[in-house]
């Protein structure tokens, strides 16, 4: 018990992250030396930033930033002329969830996550209501003659998340178009091809998944658990200071629940006994390796990753332990990660390649889709090849929390130079 106690209070602290300064000077590593900047703008397109599991909005957490700890990545950026926007997604909801929630809150509207997915896993099929971070979003351009469109920056399993948005708005959804009529089905599912996304950056994403999942499929009956008791403990005022947007499963607390009465409908809330409409399937090997199967590169968008990695092979065993100043708070799962194999018959492999971490996520993950993917991933030559994975390289000695700002490092100039890049892509098409 008090080993699955000690499991439960290290994810409440992964799940908060940590609260440490951006004091020391940048550090310059192959990724940042891959973006190369021309100082001619192609595009004036907005960036949206884009939260991992387990993420808040700018209005949560007494206003400490996800993208920018003490600091504030969309202000730096906002300053230096530069168009941003940060969404607030579903915290620990699916990666098909969470990109209905990314059209809507860009769009404006109700978020619509369709009529045949919601009767799948039995949750609400609408959503919050937005007024829309650029409700302009698609429309032509009279300046250019084409849709007004975006660029992404998916931190961990935003990078998921944003490939399942960019899918939607160029496929759509066969299974919600044969349930739903013309009048009532989502734009988002429309079999019309929505060109809205220029390109994607995403930062250490795990996009074969991680087997720090592995990990959570031991303690997951304390999870729920855990969660209830923060979302009780946030209040229900109508900006707590920790939302985990589950409403479509009913988890919204009202004014009137007590303490007690809402802790008990989270826990007990089927939410939990869905096994694929949350974030532990996406994230897990398997789960990320069928995302894969089915999410393939729009040959329209440009693509881009960056790897992080903070720890170091151990000799004689080939285990990888965290280097030193990986944030304490990663340590447990980075030890983890840096020792589990996995071969079960029907299941991902989990082998030595993929002991290199960033304290949560598996390096070898992170520049591109592979497992179950025909997805091509080249090396970044300073010339971007549109609809494939540019991949710009390993930031080396940097965990999962400094690239976003939540740690050690200083990421002003990391985060400048990625926008300029991304203003000098020439138009698709």
């Amino acid at each position: 018990m008090i080993r699955k106690l000690s499991s439960c209070i290290l994810l409440f602290f992964i799940l908060f992250y940590s609260i440490l300064p951006n004091n020391l000077p940048s550090v310059h590593a192959q990724a940042d030396d891959a973006i190369v900047n021309n100082a001619i703008a192609n595009n004036d397109f907005p960036i949206l930033l884009v939260h991992g599991f387990g993420g808040w909005g700018r209005d949560e957490m007494f206003s400490f930033k996800y993208w920018g700890g003490l600091g504030d990545i969309q202000e730096i950026l906002r300053k230096r002329g530069h168009s941003v926007y940060t969404a607030a997604v579903g915290t620990v909801s699916s990666n098909w969830d969470r990109a209905c929630e990314l059209y809507a809150q860009i769009k404006g509207g109700t978020v619509d996550y369709g009529r045949a997915h919601s009767e799948l896993y039995g949750h609400e099929r609408y959503g919050r209501s937005y007024e829309g971070l650029y409700p302009s979003w698609g429309e032509i351009d009279p300046n250019t003659g084409r849709p007004k469109q975006i660029h992404v920056i998916g931190h961990s399993m935003g990078g998921q998340t944003s490939r399942m948005l960019i899918h939607l708005l160029e496929k759509g959804d066969a299974s919600e178009r044969a349930v739903t009529a013309a009048s009532d089905l989502s734009p988002l599912f429309s079999d019309q091809p929505l060109p809205y996304v220029s390109s994607l950056v995403s930062l250490a994403a795990p996009h074969d998944g991680t087997s720090f999942t592995h990990f959570v499929e031991g303690v997951i009956p304390f999870i729920h658990q855990l969660i209830g008791l923060i979302a009780a403990a946030s209040g229900n005022a109508e900006h707590p200071l920790y939302d985990f947007k589950l409403d479509q499963w009913g988890l919204k607390r009202m004014p009137d629940d007590s303490f007690f009465d809402y802790f008990q409908r989270v826990i007990n809330s089927k939410f939990w006994r869905i096994s694929k409409d949350s974030s532990l399937w996406d994230l897990s090997p398997d789960g990320a390796k069928q995302f894969n199967e089915q999410i393939q590169a729009n040959p329209s968008v440009y693509y881009f990753s960056i790897a992080t990695n903070k720890s170091y092979r151990i000799p004689l065993s080939g285990w990888h332990a965290p280097k030193l100043l990986m944030n304490p708070l990663l340590l447990p799962p980075s030890y983890f990660v840096g020792s589990f194999a996995y071969d079960s018959p029907g299941h991902v492999v989990i082998d030595e390649e993929w002991w290199p971490n960033d304290g949560l996520v598996n390096t070898i993950s992170m520049d591109g889709p592979k497992n179950g993917s025909n997805d091509q991933i080249i090396t970044y030559q300073g010339k971007p090849q549109i609809g494939k994975w540019n991949y710009l390289g390993l930031m080396d000695s940097w965990d999962h929390l400094d690239i976003v700002g939540l740690g050690l490092k200083n990421t002003d100039d990391f985060f400048l130079d990625l926008a300029n890049m991304l203003t000098e892509l020439p138009p698709a098409g």
